[in-house]
């Protein structure tokens, strides 16, 4: 910018100097040309009355200057026909010989004409005797000193404008530079802390001499020190989410496992009292295997869900199958009933994960069953089509808040819930963001909620599959 403005500044002066110049030389030149156009005229004013050729031409020796960087170098005389009396040139302009066109075309009105092109100036004044014209002079001077002088001068304002315009660019950009230095580490610091690696800005690197950029350095690692302190935050909201989770679910599955065993130990007495007879012998080994059968399943349930190196495995309907034993203590404690329907197969689809998936559908079947009513009923609706897999979860309750709404369908919403509610909501958000997957929140009454959750299919699978 200060270059540029300097070359504008520049081009505006060098303008003005050089059209003052001009102007200058032309007024001195006028000045010159009129004293000596004046002296020849006053001394071949009779002789060109009488239209004597002779002594016009010695007039115009005599008169003509030795001593002045501005010579004319050619004068000519015409009488009152317009035919040349005399010229100091007489070859180029012959005596008693009309005056060309071309010649008397450069001279124009009493003023002087500069020609840049012959180096020339051009200047004719009339003679007149007792308000009569009875010829004109016509004179030519040599202008090069003046158009060497204008070059000169252009060419020291060119010099000079550049070496200034070179030197202010310079120590512009060197003051700029140090200007910006502040931002360029804070923008440095910025790019990391997009990248997911936010750094304090350390001590040294703040400027000594400008306390605004320090103020900004100070914000900036405040910020740091807060988004540290609210990703540690976040992190220890999910862990004891995941922890009260599982609480939920081991006391269920302990209640689970607790009923069938006290039926087990009232088998395992009967046998011990009456082993003998056939009938009660059978019956407690009936009893006691339906009872060990429901045990291996809750278990089979909470290994398929928690074993880790079965999280990324495809998704099978059996997943399904081991959500309802997972959900089922909870269902049951509410005394609330489930109602779940498969559209479609799993078979074959290897590009859903099971874990992810599993643990976004229980979380929504939890809190399904939070805000139903106890005696309600949970809807877990599973549709396979060409697009991908659609998996709504209903309730009946009383509705669902705005803001927990805005958790599940807001993109814009990156932050976890500061204060904790909203948690599970939020892991459900993260994972449909990671599998490419929307979710849709709607009502068919004012207590019914449809949770949707829409997983796409990947381009190869959409190929596939047509």
């Amino acid at each position: 910018m200060v270059v540029i403005l300097m070359v504008a500044i520049s081009a505006v002066i060098s303008e003005r100097v050089l059209d003052r110049l001009s102007k200058t030389q032309e007024t001195y030149l006028q000045g010159l040309a009129s004293a000596y156009l004046d002296g020849i005229v006053a001394s071949i004013t009779p002789s060109v009355l009488r239209e004597d050729s002779w002594e016009v031409f010695d007039g115009i020796e005599r008169m003509k200057p030795t001593a002045d960087d501005i010579l004319p170098v050619e004068t000519v005389v015409t009488g009152k026909s317009g035919l040349v009396l005399a010229s100091s040139n007489p070859v180029a302009r012959e005596t008693l010989r009309p005056l060309d066109a071309d010649f008397a075309g450069k001279f124009d009105g009493t003023g002087v004409t500069i020609d840049p092109e012959t180096r020339s100036g051009y200047v004719r004044r009339d003679i007149a005797y007792q308000n009569q014209l009875i010829g004109a002079v016509y004179a030519v001077f040599d202008v090069s000193s003046l158009l060497r002088e204008r070059w000169q001068i252009l060419v020291t304002l060119l010099t000079t404008n550049a070496l200034f315009t070179a030197l202010l660019g310079f120590v512009g950009f060197v003051t700029v530079s140090r200007m910006i230095r502040p931002m360029q580490v804070l923008e440095t610091h910025m790019i990391d802390a997009a990248a997911g690696s936010a750094t304090l800005i350390g001590e040294r690197e703040f400027p000594a001499a400008n306390s605004e950029a320090a103020s900004v350095y100070r914000a900036y690692n405040a910020l740091v020190r807060s988004e540290t302190e609210r990703q540690a935050l976040a992190r220890q909201l999910a862990e004891e989410e995941k922890l009260a989770s599982l609480g939920r679910l081991a006391s269920g599955m302990a209640h689970e496992i607790n009923n069938p065993l006290g039926g087990l130990m009232n088998a395992v007495d009967t046998l011990r009292l009456h082993g003998e007879r056939r009938n009660v012998r059978e019956s407690s080994i009936e009893l006691i295997q339906r009872g060990l059968y429901g045990i291996r399943e809750v278990v089979e349930a909470a290994l398929a869900t928690y074993r880790p190196e079965r999280l990324n495995r495809p998704l099978a309907e059996q997943d399904f199958a081991d959500l309802k034993l997972l959900v089922r203590p909870e269902l049951r404690r509410r005394k609330q009933r489930l109602d779940c329907s498969i559209d479609g197969t799993l078979e074959g689809e290897r590009n859903w994960p099971a874990g992810p998936i599993r643990q976004a559908v229980l979380n929504l079947l939890l809190n399904a069953a939070a805000v139903t009513a106890e005696g309600g009923r949970v809807g877990m609706q599973i549709a396979v089509t060409a697009h991908g897999l659609d998996i709504a979860i209903s309730d009946q309750g009383v509705g669902m808040p705005e803001p927990a709404k805005s958790i599940l369908t807001d993109r814009k919403i990156r932050e976890v819930p500061r204060d904790g509610s909203g948690l599970g909501l939020w892991i459900v958000r993260k994972i449909a963001d990671d599998l490419g997957a929307t979710i849709s929140v709607s009502s068919e009454t004012a207590s019914n909620t449809i949770v949707r959750l829409s997983i796409p299919r990947r381009i190869s699978e959409i190929s596939n599959a047509a």
